[in-house]
């Protein structure tokens, strides 16, 4: 079966799915909101997939996240506003029109860092020209609002370093660090408590920015990590590990983290 034939399949299934009389109900009540959460779901599972190196539950998870894809694109069809063929088209369109040194007649880069520059200057031009008539241009447009928190933190500030904002070495960021760090210790109301540790994660996400580090990746492996050993300190303890004092606890902490280092 060819390619297109599997992407026909799939969007056949989907439209019966989403059949008015004879479809699934549970597909038929859903809408662009109620799809979004299993979107990013997916999304995540390929990650994880990924992480694992499991190619097997990553081709799972790549086909439920094509099929978020297909799901979107029925409903956008119902609605009339676009079609799968539309959404494969216009993609089509794009990676054309973002790599001239592939597909036209423009200079190839002498790397990847220099490409991806000149990925993101074509990129901002396409937002200019689609925006021109509409509001102004800002150098943060783009960065979508629904990122994880830690994500859209560093590509905020990486959007601003490109026109100049940013403090000329990593020291000016640490410095920032110790001084909103002090600005929440100095709050004294919830309100403003948590609005000064938004600050402080904030600096965190461009610390690990200017140190070459993702912010988000590095604080799913900090989970990870907490995950392992605090089921490895359970374990060790029993059914007993509830009622150890805090002093047990962390005993059976140390004992796992040097265990590791073993």
């Amino acid at each position: 079966m060819t390619d297109m034939l599997s992407l026909d399949r799939l969007a056949d299934i989907m439209a019966r799915l989403r059949h008015p009389d004879h479809g699934c109900p549970w597909d038929l009540a859903q809408d662009f909101d109620t799809i979004a959460p299993y979107t990013i779901e997916e999304a995540y599972e390929v990650a994880e997939a990924i992480a694992a190196r499991d190619m097997a539950e990553l081709k799972k998870e790549l086909g439920d996240l094509l099929f978020q894809v297909v799901f979107h694109s029925r409903m956008a069809e119902e609605a009339g506003h676009f079609a799968l063929g539309d959404v494969v088209e216009a993609l089509c369109e794009k990676m054309v029109r973002r790599h001239p040194h592939i597909f036209g007649d423009g200079n190839r880069a002498a790397d990847a860092d220099a490409q991806k520059a000149e990925w993101e200057r074509i990129k901002a031009e396409e937002r200019a020209a689609a925006g021109a008539s509409q509001r102004p241009v800002s150098a943060l447009d783009g960065v979508a609002t629904a990122l994880p928190a830690l994500m859209r933190a560093e590509k905020l500030q990486a959007r601003a370093a490109r026109v100049g904002f940013e403090w000329p070495d990593v020291a000016g960021v640490r410095a920032k660090l110790d001084e909103e760090l002090a600005e929440f210790d100095a709050a004294t109301d919830p309100a403003n408590r948590a609005e000064e540790l938004g600050d402080v994660l904030f600096v965190l996400a461009n610390l690990a920015r200017r140190h070459g580090i993702d912010p988000e990746t590095a604080l799913r492996r900090g989970s990870a990590k907490f995950e392992r050993r605090f089921r490895a300190m359970e374990a060790l303890a029993g059914p007993k590990f509830p009622s150890l004092p805090l002093e047990a606890q962390e005993t059976l902490w140390q004992q796992v983290k040097a265990g590791e280092k073993a």
